[in-house]
């Protein structure tokens, strides 16, 4: 799948964003932070994490769905698209 250039920089820039999440989770859990803190921010970067997936999947189905496309949309880029979107819930 080819992403186009401003889906694929806002997707990275969410991923760069929950890695520098998880690295603080970790120092948390290693300096021994209170467990309600740890959980808060891992629900952040678990959600983060979420949004950059659906924005790939997003694009995905508005490229790969387009019947403009040569060869058109077809049900299994159909099915595919939805196996992936449902993955993520």
């Amino acid at each position: 799948m080819q992403v186009e250039n401003a889906t694929a920089d806002d997707v990275t820039r969410r991923l760069r964003r929950v890695e520098g999440q998880i690295s603080g989770i970790i120092r948390m859990i290693e300096s021994g932070r209170e467990c309600d803190e740890v959980l808060t921010q891992l629900a952040a970067a678990s959600r983060a994490l979420s949004r950059a997936s659906f924005k790939l999947v997003a694009s995905g189905m508005r490229q790969c769905l387009d019947p403009s496309r040569p060869g058109g949309a077809s049900a299994l880029d159909a099915e595919q698209m939805e196996k992936l979107f449902l993955s993520l819930a």
